[in-house]
């Protein structure tokens, strides 16, 4: 589906295109003729001037004339005739000139093969060329021109410049190869060989490039992918972006092959599972033991990808959704829902795509989009087939929560102009009637109401749509019929008159005195009518015919005499087959005896889908899915092997490298490691690194990340003395991207595995690994061997070593400013991942605020041997106030009033808890009182157990938990008595989804500067009188929200912080005193919760009175 762009070479004059073509105009006195030239004249000598300039002396003419002539090409003009001269050209030794030749060549060589074939010598010279867009250039020439006969030398100048010292030209030999392997399929296995080679190439630029290649020729063998899989997937965020879309979906059918299925049903998602990665292989056998941990592998595709979701590229972000919905457990998937919602906001063709995949999705997954329901609701300026996609989307969504409001909105849409599209509504109202059972009746009446529209299509549509409806209970709706009945005459669209046809026929007995009159109606008319409508006349002649013969015996006769002599074959087919059928003489066979019971026999009711129901079948994003038929070229994606295959074809092997002698002296040895995961020169690179940290001492005022990315001259001459030349000139050869990806991955590496031999040296380099671990200890590969690598690597892995680490690590090294400064600078690099990477657990307590990984790092960085962490508080108020559930008179005797306790939910952490007084204000006593088991919405609700009496004039308290999701959508439910069920909804108020925590006042000003930008509300208000002391400006803030109060050195500054009860989520409020003024800011990922709460401490503070 992609088009990969082969012409990617960016020229130094490719600005100067557009003025050789305005020079074509201006300058008349260029041709040695001195005419007045106009470059787009009729004239059949149009470029003799051009071809003189081509064949002249002077290269400057030649320069000028190649920039019109590239020009041309770029309006869409044909400049063929001019390939002799320009093909003279390509040897000039003038590099501009040669690289604009090279632009024409590849435009026109596969339709001038014959005279490109003449230069074929001066291509093959030109691959040797210094310059490496030359080489490129040549050999995108080669491979277009479409001559077998070349097919060896373009095989040689393939595996040439597979070997090329240049990453862009490697990338066009990868392009290359999908041209040849189009002209002779024979060479497949000498170019999987180049492809296997191209595929251990570590240049992010050639990455997009050789899979494309692997795609299109030998698609089915994975195990070319195998050493290369985990390079691919720590390369993917920094390749180009239409190569991040080729890989991943080639990662996807690689995973669907490698990995088992995290859709069972005992998975267990263990946030520590990455830890599986580097353990030892007895670990791995207990791990096993396990129902299932997901692959570390399968992680690894996961994590790396997401980030991709915030991509500019619409391509990019669909291709991580359809990863994520095709290998990501079911809880992972609403990370990508919003992605896919901002691509909303594209052009129409992106929305057409995204929405078409939308639809596919929400048919299993509703819960995904139900949230962001109103990015679907039709606007004005919509296109028909969006308008419909979003009607399909909507109809989806349908649930008995929200059904309200979307058919509020498809009243709106029946109205629309766009008559397909008010057709396409009906439709989706009558499926909602059909999946929704409590809204049927509703569905039909308005759909009633519809019939006397003026509208034709809107009445043919709704006729149609009621006719299914009528099937699942006809008996109760024979009003319905008759009405329909009474329209009949004014009803034009065949399909219509034929659905009310079939209906009177269908239900003729509902019906006896109506049905006969419509016949005799049709009788008038049928030879006027379509012929859906006499195929239906027929149906109800024979009906009426079996049910009523007295009235319309003659009736029936003259119908199927008219049918015997129609023009169309179909009815004289079926008019003679129902006379043998229901009129028996003596030439009937037995099926008259059951006439009855084959034409009155009951139908089961049509079952209204969605268009998408099969589209599931094909993979999401691509071409076949749009056109829900199988394209050419479409690789299916199979299904999940039972069984895992073996993960250590994934291993890549490492050869250890043979150490200096002084190595152990400079304090950097490198311990040896049984699991080995990155290859020889990244272990020599990472060494490297290592040096360059601590070499790098003396100018340390810049961050890590930018004595990283310096430049390649000062690395090295900082690392002359310390690296043999073979690492310089590895590190030399990888950008530095690469560095500081691989550094950080191996630092990690380290953090997750202790070191026991570098606690064994670290008695003997304590005095010299001291000086250095304030120099470069965080950027040490192998956790250095002085005391504080060792004893950091330990503190992040081991929970039980944590405390006496810390102590003496403070002990040995009183002063820690520069390191600390250094590692959370370093730190900040590697946060991307945190929510999907955690090591081993930490013995102090913490919160679910923050991730374990960050928090162990930050505790880690503490200088003190007790590290801060945010706890939970109790409440600071609790409002008595109680709301109203169910009115008396609503519940038949029966209220109840909820008030929210803010507290802890007993029934699961993620959980609101409540309190519920049922009362029963009736004469009699009310049994059986619960709550329903299905709830209306999506959310997670604990019930109370069931009362099983409540006397008169009674009350009860109970308690139960309601997961909100931390959102302010109410949560509807059924209460029901023995006798009666009652729809109620809780409400909650913004403040209530929040519990307390207490922290210090530094880790909150802290905390607070990690929420900044987007994450930040404020509002500045004036302060009433009563509310400048604190004591009135802390009660009226924490009764708006349940929040704790966090203590504070300042008198005209409060500070209140909580967490979201569903996913933890900090929420930090400060109100700053300036007199009269005060500044209200709250600081939270969630916005819309944190602009909700500015709008009501607004209103409480600016208020006056308690």
């Amino acid at each position: 589906m992609l088009g990969m762009s082969a012409n990617s070479v960016s020229y130094n004059d490719q600005g100067s295109v557009e003025s050789g073509v305005d020079a074509a105009q201006e300058n008349s006195n260029i041709s040695s003729g001195g005419a007045a030239f106009s470059l787009f004249s009729a004239d059949y000598k149009k470029n003799e001037d051009l071809k003189e300039m081509l064949e002249s002396n002077k290269e400057s003419l030649k320069l000028e004339a190649m920039k019109r002539i590239v020009g041309l090409i770029a309006k869409g003009k044909n400049a063929s005739e001019l390939f002799p001269a320009v093909v003279k050209n390509v040897a000039s030794k003038n590099i501009e000139l040669k690289k604009l030749v090279y632009v024409y060549l590849v435009r026109y060589a596969e339709e001038q093969q014959d005279l490109a074939l003449l230069s074929i010598s001066t291509f093959q010279r030109a691959l040797k060329d210094p310059n490496q867009l030359i080489r490129a250039s040549a050999l995108r020439v080669l491979s277009s021109i479409r001559v077998p006969i070349i097919v060896p030398i373009m095989m040689l100048a393939i595996k040439e410049a597979s070997t090329d010292l240049s990453p862009y030209v490697r990338k066009t030999a990868a392009h290359a190869i999908q041209k040849l392997y189009s002209l002779d399929p024979d060479q497949k296995e000498h170019l999987i060989e180049v492809i296997e080679k191209l595929l251990k190439d570590k240049s992010t630029l050639v990455a997009g490039s050789v899979v494309m290649a692997f795609e299109e020729v030998c698609p089915d063998r994975i195990d070319l992918i195998h050493k290369n899989y985990r390079k691919l997937c720590n390369l993917l965020v920094d390749v180009e972006e239409w190569g991040q879309v080729v890989i991943i979906h080639m990662l996807t059918r690689y995973a669907r092959t490698q990995f088992v299925s995290p859709w069972r049903e005992d998975a267990v998602f263990d946030e520590n599972s990455e830890k599986a990665f580097y353990d030892s292989e007895e670990e791995r056998r207990v791990d096993q033991s396990k129902p299932y941990i997901m692959d570390p592998d399968h992680r690894l595709l996961l994590r790396n990808t997401k980030p991709l979701l915030q991509s500019r590229n619409t391509a990019v972000v669909m291709a991580v959704s359809q990863l994520y919905w095709h290998l990501a457990p079911k809880h992972e998937l609403s990370i990508i829902t919003k992605s896919l919602v901002r691509l909303l906001r594209s052009h129409r063709e992106v929305q057409y795509i995204v929405l078409q995949n939308i639809a596919t999705m929400s048919i299993q997954r509703k819960g995904m989009f139900e949230p962001f329901m109103k990015s679907f609701y039709v606007r004005s300026t919509d296109a028909t087939h969006i308008k419909t996609l979003k009607l399909e989307i909507l109809t989806n969504l349908a649930n008995e929560a929200n059904i309200s409001t979307i058919l509020r909105e498809f009243q709106t849409y029946v109205k629309s102009q766009d008559k397909a599209f008010a057709a396409a509504t009906i439709q989706a109202i009558g499926r909602c009637a059909t999946n929704i059972s409590e809204v049927t009746d509703t569905c039909l009446n308005g759909l009633v109401l519809l019939l006397s529209s003026r509208d034709e299509t809107v009445v043919a549509e709704s006729v149609v749509v009621i006719k299914k409806l009528l099937q699942t209970q006809p008996s109760q709706h024979s009003d319905i019929i008759k009405h329909m009945a009474k329209l009949f005459d004014n009803i034009t669209v065949p399909m219509a008159r034929a659905s009310i046809l079939w209906l009177m026929g269908e239900y003729c007995e509902h019906v006896p005195k109506i049905a006969p009159d419509v016949l005799r109606k049709m009788a008038k008319s049928f030879t006027s009518e379509e012929d859906i409508v006499k195929l239906q006349t027929v149906n109800l002649a024979a009906k009426l015919y079996l049910t009523n013969s007295k009235q319309t015996k003659l009736l029936t006769q003259y119908i199927l005499n008219l049918g015997k002599y129609d023009q169309n074959y179909d009815i004289r087919d079926r008019t003679r087959f129902i006379r043998q059928l229901i009129v028996p003489n003596e030439k009937s066979g037995a099926l008259s005896k059951y006439a009855r019971r084959i034409l009155m026999a009951p139908k089961p009711a049509p079952v209204l889908q969605s268009a998408f129901k099969d589209r599931d079948r094909f993979q999401l994003g691509t071409l076949s899915h749009t056109l829900n038929s199988q394209a050419n070229g479409y690789l299916e994606l199979s299904d999940w092997p039972a069984v895992a295959p073996d993960q250590s074809v994934r291993t890549v092997e490492v050869v250890e490298p043979v150490k200096e002698a002084g190595a152990p002296a400079l304090g950097k040895s490198k311990p040896a490691k049984s699991d080995k995961f990155y290859s020889d020169s990244e272990e020599e690179e990472e060494e490297e690194e290592e040096e360059e940290g601590s070499s790098s001492e003396d100018s340390s005022s810049s961050s890590s990340e930018e004595s990283e990315s310096g430049s390649e001259s000062e690395e090295n001459s900082g690392d002359s003395n310390k690296s043999s030349s073979s690492q310089s000139e590895k590190s030399s050869s990888e950008s530095d991207s690469e560095k500081k990806k691989k550094t950080l991955k191996n630092k990690k590496l380290q953090q997750q595995k202790p070191d026991h031999k570098d606690r064994k040296q670290k008695n003997g380099n304590a005095v010299k690994g001291e000086s250095e671990s304030e120099s470069g200890s965080e950027s040490s590969s192998s956790g250095s061997s002085s005391e504080s690598g060792s004893e950091s690597g330990s503190e992040l892995d081991s929970d039980s070593d944590s405390g006496t680490d810390q102590k003496k690590n403070t002990k040995s090294k009183p002063v820690q400013s520069k390191p600390v400064t250094k590692k959370v600078e370093k730190k900040e690099v590697s946060l991307l991942d945190l929510d999907d990477f955690s090591p081993a657990p930490i013995s102090t307590p913490k919160s679910s605020i923050l991730s374990p990984s960050l928090l162990s790092d930050l505790q880690g960085l503490s200088i003190s041997p007790t590290a801060s962490a945010l706890q939970a508080s109790s409440p600071v108020f609790v409002p008595e106030t109680s709301h109203e559930l169910l009115h008396r008179m609503t519940g038949k005797g029966l209220s109840a009033q909820y008030r929210f306790t803010r507290q802890p939910c007993i029934y699961g952490n993620s959980m609101v808890s409540l309190q519920l007084t049922l009362s029963n204000s009736s004469d009699q006593a009310l049994e059986n009182i619960h709550i329903s088991e299905k709830s209306s919405t999506g959310q997670n609700i604990h019930r109370f157990n069931t009362i099983e009496r409540l006397e008169p004039q009674a009350s009860i308290t109970v308690s139960m938990g309601v997961d909100f999701n931390d959102s302010t959508q109410a949560a509807n439910f059924q209460l029901c008595t023995k006798e009666d069920e009652f729809s109620v909804s809780i409400q909650p108020a913004v403040g209530e989804l929040l519990l307390p925590v207490t922290m210090s006042e530094a880790d909150f000003t802290k905390e607070q500067g990690k929420l900044v930008g987007m994450n930040e509300s404020s509002a500045t208000i004036p302060m009433m009188p009563e509310n400048i002391s604190s004591q009135p400006v802390s009660r009226k803030v924490v009764s708006v929200a349940n929040l704790g109060v966090i203590p504070s050195g300042q008198d005209n500054i409060h500070r209140f912080a909580g967490k979201t009860v569903s996913s933890g989520s900090l929420v930090l409020v400060s109100v700053v005193q300036k007199d009269p003024d005060a500044v209200i800011t709250v600081n939270t990922e969630k916005t819309v919760m944190g602009s909700m709460l500015l709008r009501q401490f607004k209103t409480a503070l600016t208020n006056s009175g308690p």
